[in-house]
């Protein structure tokens, strides 16, 4: 039996095995995450809910899903557990740091623009019809006379 057909099976094998023991060590990690929850903890629900831990059982979780309201999710629906200053900037929109010195971005574009250029006025102007203007034959090239003649 040739080396080179035992090849593709080996490298199948080896493949399997990295796969399968990267996956525990994830699982691993999220059952570790779960087990060390407290109550007063902000967390992420596998389904993009961020609340506040109140009870913890055995398998299950009690949520704050908001002021006084309460939901008893199972443990493994806790998708990640957020520190306080990440819960508090996503949830209640309180930074404790106040001296980030981003750049202000303007909501429209006129502000990026205001001394540039002079604002022009696109709106239509009212101009003098053909009837008032003497002098002035229509628009269409055709005298009076030729006009009712068709």
């Amino acid at each position: 039996m040739n080396i080179f057909s035992l090849l593709p099976f080996v490298l199948i094998i080896g493949a399997m095995f990295l796969l399968t023991r990267s996956q525990k060590k994830k699982q691993q990690q999220a059952v570790q995450m779960r087990d060390q929850l407290t109550p007063g903890t902000g967390v992420r629900t596998i389904g993009g809910m961020y609340a506040t831990v109140k009870e913890i059982g055995e398998d299950t979780v009690t949520l704050e899903v908001a002021p006084g309201v309460h939901a008893l999710y199972a443990k493994n629906s806790i998708g990640a557990v957020l520190e306080d200053e990440e819960y508090n900037r996503i949830v209640h929109g309180i930074t404790d740091d106040l001296t980030i010195d981003t750049p202000v971005v303007p909501d429209d574009a006129s502000s990026l623009t205001q001394d540039e250029a002079p604002k022009l006025d696109l709106g239509k102007k009212d101009e003098p019809k053909a009837e008032e203007s003497e002098g002035e034959e229509p628009k269409d090239g055709k005298t009076d006379g030729e006009a009712g003649a068709k």
